[in-house]
């Protein structure tokens, strides 16, 4: 079994995108399995990406897709910002969608994409992002569900003393706290990341953000990717930190607020009453191929 694939990235946070609209069930049914997701992102032994983007028939009326994010553990994300942008570029380019905005189903929800060119050629995406939630029990973290997921202890050897997290999320949880510096936020990233992520306070896991912030409207983040492990980029991680950053009132609502990654910035604009976020940032086609399902499987690494 073969299928075309194209990889694009978000600021450096990679993906092979995988149309399965039109594929035969058994196509389908094999690209989405753990066992070939984990094979075909592995960067030696496969093609390699932080994770599979299957794009797969709509199921909301006016939706033109629906994205199904697969991490490159093989687990299943709701939702992915750097991602959507990428099949928000696939569609308009390489499937001929023509609406702008165009509207995709995902995990979260039904999301609208609006595709530009800017004037050096790159292309730019906004994604309607949707309202932000930061009860214990819409995120989810564990305790008393209507409580708000602020000033979050959590029990993690390595964390400086008064450590504290706010837990948001943008249709997948994410636990944000804020340090002194851009190299701390990395080094923690990368050291207590793994142990937060999997955490009990956290029933479905959590992405973990370490952020710095550089200015009124500027933070620095790093970001820990549930599935993934340290990335390049994160769009929801991004638009959660700056809606914890406006709650803190570190930085302010209803002004766009540049958040740089590791991998570039992106541009969040948290609306003044917390209805919504927008996201803007890159989508940059990498490659194109075809994937035969029998030799990615054949390559797997061992043990």
């Amino acid at each position: 079994m073969k299928t075309a694939f194209v990889k694009y990235h978000g600021l450096g946070n990679d993906f092979i995108v995988v149309d399965l609209r039109a594929a035969a069930d058994d196509l389908r049914a094999a690209v989405q399995t753990p066992a070939f997701v984990t094979a075909v992102c592995d960067r030696q032994f496969g093609v390699g990406g932080d994770g599979v983007l299957a794009i797969l028939p709509p199921t909301s009326s006016g939706s033109v897709a629906r994205m199904r994010v697969l991490n490159s553990d093989g687990s299943e994300a709701e939702m992915c910002g750097n991602g959507i942008r990428c099949v928000a570029r696939y569609l308009r380019e390489e499937a001929g969608v023509t609406a702008n905005p165009m509207a995709i189903d995902t995990g979260a929800g039904l999301l609208t994409c609006d595709v530009t060119t800017v004037a050096d050629g790159a292309v730019m995406v906004s994604v309607d992002m949707g309202r932000p939630r930061w009860l214990r029990g819409e995120v989810p973290v564990a305790g008393p569900s209507a409580d708000v997921a602020d000033n979050l202890v959590v029990d993690v050897a390595g964390l400086p003393p008064s450590t504290t997290f706010a837990a948001v999320s943008m249709g997948n949880p994410h636990a944000i706290a804020f340090v002194a510096s851009r190299a701390q936020a990395m080094e923690l990233a990368q050291r207590v990341g793994p142990a937060i992520e999997t955490h009990p306070m956290f029933p479905a896991r959590t992405n973990v953000e370490f952020a710095h912030v550089r200015g009124a409207q500027a933070l620095d983040l790093v970001v820990w990717e549930r599935g993934c492990g340290i990335t390049l980029a994160c769009g929801t991680g991004a638009c959660a930190t700056a809606v914890a950053a406006c709650r803190a009132g570190l930085t302010a609502p209803g002004l766009p607020i540049a958040v740089h990654l590791p991998g570039g910035t992106l541009q969040i604009l948290v609306e003044a009453d917390y209805s919504r976020v927008t996201m803007t940032g890159p989508a940059q086609r990498v490659a194109r191929g075809t994937l035969e399902v029998a030799d990615i499987l054949a390559s797997r690494r061992p043990g």
